[in-house]
């Protein structure tokens, strides 16, 4: 139903159903403008694209036109020179149809998005002044009556007088701008009939115009269409003739690739990887080698295939020798020396297999090795802790707190490389070393710090080891700061000789470096931020090692500021976190210290099978290597082995004797019930195959004997990836499950057991990884990677 007419007599009448009528009027502009203002939106937004478009394939078109085939041989077919010509007239086709496009596109900003402009802002925007004046008006009129309205009778007639003149005139006033505003409405409703939609249809024939060109340059490309079309399929006939031909050379190549080798000016030629020299490193890089036999010339060509084939400098010499290197000399295989006429040294070269190796020194007239092995050989480029390592560190040691413990920034700024290097390398060489004079200028302190940090860092593993960082980083975390002191002192004591000697000699020169601070501004702090990653660098670089750095830097600052104590006294037994519960020392040795979960191996943390798990059980079970008469509560060295225990101690197994600082009377009577059940089983092959075929019957009696080999719960346990995982605990809330592996709690809601341990109303904790359940009336947590569900 279209709009009612708006007639001029109603407004005078100005009566609710003329407001009415206006408002639809006003309703449908409003509408007609959001519909100009989102039509001319979309418009710019098609031309922009047409633009891009056009751009587009001008650039796919300059792209085909620049592209040359270049054909197999040195003469081309009809056919062939037809498909080579083709791109560029492929090109020429689109680069003309753009070029019509381009002419549109200019056109339809002036045909279509101006006049909308132009009628959206001279019309519409019209007709809205219009309507404030209106409203301006009608709230002025209606003002001026109300208050005309309200005057007194007993006024004076001449005032009454003045004031109906004055109402008169306003309503006039009235009158003119409401005809005047339902003039302008009516008259934009009548425009937008044919100044909207003009623009429209001038865009569609540009448009049109636009596809008719296309239209005729398809007829005009259509001849040589049809000859490029023959041209194809006579190329793809040839191509399947010969095609036979080639495959069946390609496969007697296979076949006998001696007989169709390709001849080479050389005498022989490949990849080689040479063993290239540096300081504490030695690297092979692969190159592309030829050589020719007469004049004896070696050439080298650095390439690798991986890296996109970048060529690198070509360096050759002449041979003057080739011998073979003994296996047990190197660590590599195929591996050969040469000596050259115009170069010093022996340059090792490593073949690509045993025959590549053989024609090369057959190539080369190479020999038999006739020397002897050197003793560094196998240890080149890896720092020791050996008696060198410690001389180097002393050495360097006192020469900083002899010239420049005082200077700033000691250990915080670094030496220049190369001089580090070359200082490492004349220090660590038996030959060199004593030659070496720290005393001299020649050698600069930041020079020398920068050696010592730097021969840490080649060690093997770190001077804390790896066995130990996560057990570190623990105890630098825990809340109690005596705590700390006392876990970190204990676990100082149970790090590998060497490296405990080593640590004590650096915290000490470190104390005393942080002693200087205010001339050296080194605190121990500062110290900490240096050495922290140096001494515990973790042996995968994850994001959550990175964030544990700050721990690694707590530790060393413990261990400079309590160097004494730490170094100089033994830990306190049940020193740290204690475990109350198994009245057992804290401080073992590094042979038989329980290991930690954070040191067990990633092998565990997956459900092994039904097979797997027998063999984790019986690894789970323990031998008493010793007599009936030395298994009793009474003995002060009760001798244990843990077999196989999958742990993170490496080969630290065997048999370890039962510190004896620890009084007997804290070992409980449980603890020796486990041993005398085995014993038992030694001396009765009954009771042990017995005992074999169940080991997840633990004597319900010590469930936490600590004879049984036990993890520490991890402090962020990882989540199992068990087949019982498909059965999420959380849609079975209480349910039953057996522990994959022993558990030693940290903490009083943890709950300590052995493999094999069944738990009951098992379901899932609010700490995440952990779960709860039940054991011997005791509810506690569980690590959710220990256990499968039942």
């Amino acid at each position: 139903m279209g709009l009612p007419a708006l007639e001029f007599s109603d407004c005078y009448l100005d009566s609710p159903q003329f407001r009415e009528r206006l408002k639809s009027h006003e309703m449908e502009l409003e509408k007609t403008n959001k519909f100009i203002k989102e039509l001319i939106k979309d418009g710019k937004a098609l031309i922009q694209a047409l633009k891009n478009l056009s751009t587009a394939k001008r650039k796919f078109a300059e792209s085909l036109n620049e592209f040359k085939f270049q054909c197999i041989g040195d003469a081309e077919t009809d056919d062939e020179i037809c498909i080579a010509k083709s791109l560029q007239e492929f090109a020429g086709v689109l680069q003309n149809l753009e070029d019509e496009r381009t002419r549109m596109i200019e056109n339809a900003s002036d045909v279509l998005i101006t006049p909308l402009e132009r009628f959206r802002k001279e019309q519409i925007a019209a007709a809205k002044e219009a309507k404030k004046k209106y409203d301006k008006e009608t709230e002025k009129y209606c003002t001026v009556l109300e208050k005309h309205l309200s005057l007194s009778a007993k006024k004076k007639e001449a005032h009454l007088h003045e004031a109906d003149n004055q109402v008169d005139h306003v309503r006039q006033h009235f009158y003119e701008v409401s005809l005047e505003y339902v003039f302008k409405v009516q008259e934009v409703q009548e425009r937008k009939m044919f100044e909207f939609v003009e623009p429209l249809l001038a865009f569609l024939q540009g448009l049109f115009t636009y596809y008719h060109h296309g239209y005729e340059l398809a007829k005009d490309f259509n001849h040589f269409k049809t000859d490029l079309t023959i041209s194809i399929q006579n190329t793809r006939n040839r191509f399947e003739s010969t095609r036979s031909e080639v495959e069946c050379l390609m496969k007697k190549m296979k076949e006998n690739p001696h007989e169709h080798k390709s001849i080479s000016p050389h005498t022989m030629e490949g990849y080689l990887f040479v063993q290239e020299k540096r300081s504490f490193v030695s690297t092979w890089v692969k190159y592309y080698c030829s050589y020719h036999r007469e004049p004896k010339r070696m050439t080298l060509m650095l390439f690798d295939q991986k890296s996109g084939g970048k060529v690198g400098d070509e360096d050759s010499f002449t041979l003057k020798s080739c011998t073979r290197r003994k296996t047990d000399s190197i660590e590599k295989r195929f591996c050969f020396d040469i000596e050259a006429v115009d170069r010093p040294g022996v340059i090792t070269m490593q073949a690509l297999s045993e025959e590549d190796r053989r024609l090369w020194m057959e190539a080369m007239d190479g020999r038999e090795p006739v020397y002897t092995l050197n003793r560094d050989s196998q240890n080149e480029g890896m720092a020791q802790l050996d008696v060198i390592g410690f001389n180097v560190v002393k050495k360097f040691i006192y020469a900083v707190e002899t010239r420049g413990i005082d200077e700033q920034g000691l250990y915080r700024i670094v030496g220049v490389n190369s001089r580090v290097q070359k200082l490492l390398s004349l220090a660590m060489d038996p030959k060199t070393c004593a030659d070496v004079e720290l005393d001299s200028t020649e050698w600069e302190i930041k020079t020398i710090t920068s050696a010592i940090k730097h021969y840490l860092r080649m060690l093997p593993a770190p001077l804390m080891t790896y066995q130990y960082q996560r057990s570190f980083i623990k105890a630098a975390k825990l809340d109690n700061p005596e705590a700390r002191v006392a876990e970190i002192h204990s676990i100082v004591h149970r790090l590998p000789e060497k490296n405990r000697q080593m640590l004590e000699l650096l915290m000490k020169h470190l104390a005393k470096v942080a002693s200087h601070h205010q001339q050296n501004l080194m605190t121990v702090a500062n110290l900490g931020v240096v050495f922290g990653p140096t001494l515990l660098r973790p042996q995968e670089e994850t994001v959550a090692a990175i964030m544990d750095i700050k721990f690694q830097n707590i530790v060393v600052e413990i261990l400079i500021e309590n160097h004494e104590r730490i170094f100089k006294d033994m830990p306190v037994s049940g020193g740290g976190q204690g475990n109350s519960q198994l009245n057992l020392p804290r401080r073992r040795s590094a042979d038989s210290k329980a290991p930690s979960c954070s040191e067990r191996p990633l092998t565990l943390f997956h459900t092994p099978t039904f097979s797997e798990k027998d063999k984790v059980e019986k690894r789970n079970s323990v031998v008493v290597n010793s007599s009936a008469d030395s298994v009793n509560c009474n003995s002060t060295h009760n001798w244990t082995r843990l077999n196989n225990l999958p742990t993170g101690d490496g080969d630290h197994d065997g048999l370890q004797p039962a510190k004896q600082s620890q009084p007997n009377s804290l070992l409980p009577c449980t603890f020796m019930e486990p041993l005398s059940s085995i014993q038992q089983s030694i001396q009765n092959p009954k009771v042990r195959s017995s005992m074999s075929t169940s080991p997840a019957s633990p004597s319900p009696t010590s469930p936490r004997s600590p004879s049984w080999p036990m993890f520490s719960a991890p402090s962020s346990p990882q989540l199992a990836s068990s087949p019982s995982s498909e059965s999420s605990p959380i849609s079975t809330p209480l349910r039953k499950a057996r522990a994959l592996y022993a558990c030693k709690a940290e903490h009083d809601s943890e709950l300590s057991f052995i493999a094999g341990t069944i738990f009951d109303n098992v379901h899932p904790s609010r700490e995440p990884g952990w779960l709860e359940g039940t054991l011997d009336g005791k509810t506690g947590l569980i690590p959710e990677n220990y256990v499968e569900f039942l």
